[in-house]
């Protein structure tokens, strides 16, 4: 079913999943500011529509995004790229907050802030062949999109810093020896992959998911007596749901679960 069709975002829900395509492909999928405005609109529709379980995050054409519009670059004076970034923050934040699995399905390439909104995602598959190219330093720029919070997280300090120094291009195998890319697919059928990831994800514990999105992003900045005490907060409130005692049961009678909440 699509629910939002615009010139910068396409939008669908099938199955439980939202689909969500980047769709500037002349442009390789470039930010704009009404993409990021829709992209904003649709994580607030997929954290209140309970039929959203996963949510796929893609590009159409030849790449997953090119990040910044080059057409637009050197044209914003300093209050106008402070403001656009704001946006940019905005929308990397709804990812982070909202409870419920993000996949970035990357082909072709991911550059600069388009790099960074693959890892503003929970999770990474690629297709073979494709990039990711922290490209910043290329135009004179730092990092922005959280660039300079998630790849230090994922890969070190000092690889970071060389990744961001150099703007040198990761083949995805590269990227998935790193730890940034879950797995990789055949380009003739990622696609169909991606789906089948989807799928299998829909189906699962999404309470559940959502307690574990968030506990272990939190783990980034608490310390271990912090995280001790949430696990037993969150379970102490998961013992008692339906999917909990689905689950028990499932494993008891030999089956697969059939998670509901």
């Amino acid at each position: 079913m699509t629910i939002n069709q615009e010139t910068h975002l396409e939008s669908r829900i099938e199955a439980g999943i939202m689909h969500l395509t980047l769709n500037r492909p002349e442009s390789l999928n470039a930010f704009s500011p009404d993409m990021m405005a829709r992209l904003k609109e649709a994580l607030q529709t997929a954290k209140e529509d309970e039929a959203v379980r996963v949510i796929v995050l893609s590009g159409a054409g030849r790449a997953f995004s090119a990040g910044g519009d080059v057409k637009t670059m050197g044209t914003s004076d300093a209050l106008e790229t402070y403001t656009h970034i704001g946006k940019l923050n905005e929308l990397i934040l709804a990812m982070r907050d909202l409870e419920k699995p993000i996949i970035a399905a990357v082909h072709g390439f991911a550059a600069g802030a388009g790099f960074n909104l693959a890892l503003a995602c929970d999770l990474i598959l690629a297709a073979e062949g494709s990039k990711f190219i922290m490209s910043f330093s290329n135009v004179g720029l730092i990092s922005d999109g959280g660039g300079s919070y998630f790849l230090p997280r994922q890969i070190g300090l000092n690889r970071a810093k060389e990744l961001l120094f150099n703007a040198e291009p990761l083949v995805a195998q590269e990227a998935h020896q790193l730890g940034i890319v879950n797995h990789i697919y055949p380009l003739e059928e990622f696609e169909e992959k991606v789906k089948e990831y989807a799928f299998k994800l829909a189906q699962g514990p999404i309470t559940a998911y959502g307690f574990i999105k968030k506990i272990t992003n939190q783990s980034l900045t608490s310390n271990l007596e912090e995280i001790l005490e949430q696990e037993r907060i969150i379970q102490a409130t998961l013992v008692s749901t339906k999917d909990h005692k689905e689950g028990v049961r499932a494993f008891q009678e030999k089956r697969i679960p059939k998670f509901n909440e």
